[in-house]
């Protein structure tokens, strides 16, 4: 007999390194103006994110906080719906990190989604 009971998840979030060059779907939640956090007050996007190839296929990261800015601007216009797109990095700027970003998905990508969401008639997420 198998547990109906889950452990509790992390409290983490996503560490985007380990996602780097990744497809990813994101199922954007909505908008978060004001997250406290250890470093002070930001904005995120909260959303559900699933690994569509590489090393990490098929793990799905459930209703995390969205906090690099680029990533965010990405996809915070989509609210309520999805979106695709391979994770890489842009030039960082003087005295800074380099940017979380997602390419443009291929028609190849766009293929490994949809294959995905045939596959899995029930909720993505």
């Amino acid at each position: 007999m198998s547990d109906q009971f889950s452990g509790p998840s992390s409290a983490d979030g996503i560490q985007w390194t380990d996602y780097l060059g990744s497809l990813l779907l994101f199922k954007v939640k909505g908008y978060e103006p004001a997250v406290n956090t250890v470093h002070g007050e930001t904005s995120a996007v909260s959303a559900d994110v699933l690994v569509l190839d590489g090393e990490h296929v098929d793990t799905e990261v459930i209703d995390t906080l969205v906090f690099p800015k680029v990533l965010q601007s990405q996809i915070k216009g989509r609210i309520g719906g999805m979106v695709l797109g391979r994770l890489g990095q842009g030039e960082a700027k003087k005295g800074q990190s380099k940017p979380w970003k997602l390419a443009d998905a291929t028609e190849a990508d766009k293929a490994i989604a949809r294959a995905y969401l045939a596959k899995n008639t029930e909720a993505p997420f």
